[in-house]
C-alpha cells in the first residue's frame, strides 16, 4: 500500500503534534488484509466488507479487503498458507475448510495444520429457486416433476464441490429422487441460466438469490433455515422435506500468527459483530450476524463437521 505524500501546511503547534503522533501510530501498525477467496459480490465478500468497515477504527489501522479468485477459492487458501505476512486473515466458508480436503486429491493446504479460527462472523441459508416462467410454485411440485422427468432433473449450483452442491444432493436424497448437479463458475452465470430457462432449478445461498426473487426474475420455493427467512416462502421443513442446513463464514488466521495478535483479533472481531450498526447491515443482506469467541467457534466447527462429513463422504466425489 502506498501512503499519501505529505504536503507542507501551517497548523497550530498542538495540531502538528497530533498529526505527527497519528502518523507514527499508522506507521507502527501495518495494514490488516482480509482475504476473500471469491469474486466480489458473494456472501463471503459482503461479510468481509461489513467486517472491515467496523474493524478499522477499532484496530486503529487500515483494513483492506482483497479478493483472490481461482480453483474454487482454494488458490487463495494455498497462497495464504505459504505466505510469510502475519497481518492477513481469510474469511472462509465450509466449502474450503470442510469439503475441499475431503473431495480434492491435491488440495494444497491443510485447514487444521495451516489455519487457526479467530471468530465466526455469520450464518447463511440455502434456497432452491426456479425461473419466473416456470409454472412450479411449490417445492413438492418441483420434486414431483423431477421424479416424473428424470432425464431433465438437473439442479444448478454456483460451483462444483461447493456447499450448495452437497446441499442439493442432501435435498435429493431426502426427497427420494435422483438429480444431476451442474456446477457453474459463480452465482451470476447460474442465475442467468435459471432466468433464461437453461436449467430448471438452482440451489444457492439465500443472499445470492433474494434480490432476483424480490424483483420477480426468479422464484424461491424454499429456504433451508429452521424458521422462515422470507415471510411468503416456506422452509424445507414446512414444504414437507425434513432438512435443515446452514453455512457460515469464519475469520481464520495463519497457524503461525502470534498468540497475542490472534487473541486480540478474535476479541475485536467479536466486538465488531456485536455492534447494532454492523448487525443491521448483515440482516439487510439476509445474512445472520454472529459474535463468537475463538473457543465457541472451534466448538461450532466440530459440530458442523459431524453433520456434514458423512454425506460428503457418502457422495463419493473425488476431484484432482
Amino acid at each position: 500500500m502506498s501512503f499519501r505524500r505529505r504536503t507542507m501546511i501551517a497548523v497550530p503547534a498542538a495540531g502538528a503534534l497530533a498529526a505527527v503522533a497519528g502518523m507514527a501510530r499508522a506507521q507502527a501498525t501495518p495494514p490488516l488484509r482480509i482475504v476473500v477467496p471469491y469474486a466480489a459480490g458473494g456472501a463471503s465478500d459482503r461479510a468481509a466488507r461489513f467486517l472491515a468497515e467496523g474493524l478499522q477504527p477499532r484496530l486503529g489501522s487500515t483494513v483492506i479487503v482483497e479478493n483472490i479468485t481461482g480453483a474454487g477459492g482454494r488458490l487463495a487458501m494455498r497462497q495464504i498458507a505459504t505466505q510469510a505476512d502475519p497481518n492477513v486473515i481469510v474469511l472462509a466458508n465450509p466449502a474450503l475448510m470442510v469439503v475441499a480436503p475431503l473431495v480434492y486429491k491435491n488440495n494444497g493446504y491443510n485447514p487444521e495444520r495451516d489455519f487457526q479460527p479467530l471468530s465466526q462472523v455469520s450464518i447463511y441459508e440455502f434456497a432452491v429457486a426456479v425461473g419466473a416462467a416456470v409454472p412450479v410454485r411449490e417445492l413438492s411440485h418441483l420434486m414431483a416433476w423431477m421424479k416424473a422427468n428424470p432425464d431433465k432433473a438437473t439442479i444448478g449450483v454456483p460451483a462444483t464441490g461447493s456447499l450448495p452442491h452437497f446441499f442439493a444432493l442432501m435435498w435429493a436424497k431426502a426427497a427420494g429422487t435422483q438429480v444431476e448437479v451442474i456446477g457453474y463458475k459463480g452465482s451470476a452465470p447460474l442465475a442467468t441460466d435459471v432466468i433464461g430457462g437453461h436449467v430448471p432449478a438452482a440451489v444457492d445461498t439465500l443472499d445470492a438469490l433474494v434480490t432476483l426473487h424480490e424483483s420477480g426474475k426468479l422464484r424461491i420455493l424454499a429456504t433451508s433455515g429452521a424458521k422462515r427467512a422470507l415471510p411468503s416462502v416456506p422452509t424445507f421443513q414446512e414444504a414437507g422435506t425434513k432438512l435443515t442446513a446452514t453455512g457460515w463464514n469464519v475469520a481464520f488466521a495463519k497457524a503461525s500468527m502470534p498468540a497475542a495478535q490472534a487473541e486480540r483479533l478474535s476479541r475485536e472481531i467479536a466486538a465488531v459483530m456485536a455492534t447494532p450498526a454492523v448487525r443491521e447491515k448483515f440482516l439487510q443482506a439476509k445474512i445472520e450476524p454472529v459474535s463468537s469467541t475463538d473457543e465457541q467457534t472451534r466448538r461450532m466447527l466440530s459440530a458442523f463437521s459431524a453433520q456434514w462429513v458423512p454425506p460428503i463422504q457418502q457422495a463419493g466425489l473425488q476431484f484432482e
